[in-house]
């Protein structure tokens, strides 16, 4: 496949994928994620305290499918803006400070308003990923853009090895303050089925505090370290023919994953999950998230590097495969909790193959002056499907209850899963390589 031209000259060498604005964009990050996941293990059994359990996956349903589609609309403008204006940084951190704003401020959820405490949730939530929305795409066309081809599923990768290490450290702070209020006293299994403390809900409240620090830190970083790359030219065409501009494989691919995001829930349900099967302690599910953000770690960068060298696509289908057998070892396995466990390592390996990948490949299909709107399109496609895959599988769960709720939904997610996979084998065999 032949390459796109790139905004500027950029080095090629592996070093290039790991300093200047990719480095910076990998500490704003791991900041944001620092933040962010202090709070992602605990909400869904947040959000159970504050509704009783037998809601709590229709509102986590709720929560992650608005939450996500908003961002995804979001993604689609805020790619093509970047594009019209020249400039991405702007937006960049208009984005990072909405979410850094937001999500402390879900420790008030219940307290100032004691009416519709999920639906403040919901509320502030939204407003978390307008923030995402807002900066995804301009953030991801600077990356491409500041990097050579030859480089960027490493870049890429690099990237998301940086926001999950963020995510390692969030849960490691989290446990430390839960320690703080809890002590070791509910560390342990608890019984199914249980309300959630009222000394838990205290301790989680103020871990929603503490997690402003982080994002002050993140916005410090973005201002001082991340530099402006203009895109080859400002475009004064108009928007919906810059859209025709891009590649039919492009939207072809954007097809595909769609199909494939229609089965990926929220992973907020799988902490529900472990929670309500398994009756993990709120360390025990913080324990579990920081496993799953190592195993991310350990992946992305092998993933990232053989895209490099193999193509993007087979290293895509690989994680595709592994997600589907994951999700039905979800749904299928026993009471036993050490195969729940081994399945979060597992699932590490498929985030590895793809995040990264998937937006090098997206830069590859197109030049600098129309990647913000290509990326755009991309996360739009993804986040427009995460509103029925999240909202379904709540649904599901909710109406079939256990054991067959959640089995019958990680099925389906990993039928979807399967059927996204041959549909980008058989485009694989009828393109070049990429």
């Amino acid at each position: 496949m032949s390459k796109p031209d790139d905004a500027v000259a950029v080095p090629g060498g592996w070093r290039s994928a790991v300093r200047g604005n990719v480095l910076a964009m990998g500490l704003v990050s791991l900041f944001t994620d620092f933040s962010s996941e202090m709070m992602n293990p605990l909400l869904p059994i947040f959000i159970a305290a504050l509704v009783g359990g037998l809601k709590a996956a229709l509102w986590v349903g709720l929560t992650e499918g608005i939450a996500e589609t908003t961002a995804s609309v979001l993604k689609i403008f805020s790619g093509r803006l970047s594009d019209k204006l020249g400039k991405r940084k702007a937006l960049v951190v208009a984005g990072y400070g909405v979410s850094s704003a937001a999500r402390p401020a879900m420790s008030l959820a219940g307290l100032v308003v004691t009416a519709l405490p999920a639906l403040q949730v919901v509320v502030l939530k939204f407003l978390d990923r307008v923030g995402k929305g807002v900066r995804t795409s301009p953030r991801d066309a600077l990356i491409g853009d500041s990097v050579g081809p030859g480089v960027r599923g490493l870049a890429f990768s690099f990237h998301r090895a940086m926001d999950h290490f963020g995510a390692v450290l969030g849960p490691l702070a989290a446990i430390g303050i839960l320690y703080a209020f809890l002590g070791y006293s509910r560390w342990g299994a608890r019984p199914t089925g249980e309300a959630v403390p009222a000394e838990e809900v205290a301790a989680m409240r103020w871990l929603f505090v503490v997690a402003l620090v982080p994002g002050i830190a993140a916005m410090v970083t973005l201002l001082g370290k991340v530099r402006e790359i203009a895109p080859k030219a400002a475009s004064a065409e108009p928007q919906l023919s810059a859209w025709r501009r891009l590649p039919r494989r492009f939207y072809a691919f954007v097809g595909i994953v769609a199909i494939f995001a229609l089965g990926n829930s929220s992973d907020m349900f799988l902490l529900l999950y472990a929670w309500s099967r398994f009756g993990m302690s709120l360390v025990g599910l913080v324990a579990l998230w920081i496993v799953l953000h190592v195993s991310k770690i350990v992946f992305s960068i092998p993933g990232g590097v053989l895209s490099d060298k193999l193509g993007r696509r087979p290293i895509i289908v690989a994680g595709w495969i592994v997600y589907a057998l994951v999700y039905l070892g979800m749904g299928w396995s026993g009471r036993a909790a050490w195969e729940f466990w081994a399945l979060f390592v597992v699932y590490g390996f498929y985030y590895g193959m793809t995040e990264g990948v998937e937006k090098a490949l997206v830069a590859d299909f197109v030049p600098s002056e129309h990647r913000g709107t290509a990326f755009g399109i991309y996360h739009g496609a993804v986040g427009l499907a995460a509103l029925p895959a999240s909202v379904l599988f709540g649904v599901v769960w909710t109406a079939l209850g256990e054991p067959w709720g959640p089995r019958v939904a990680f099925t389906a997610g990993a039928a979807l899963a399967g059927v996204a996979a041959a549909l980008l084998i058989v485009l694989l065999s009828k393109t070049k390589r990429t």
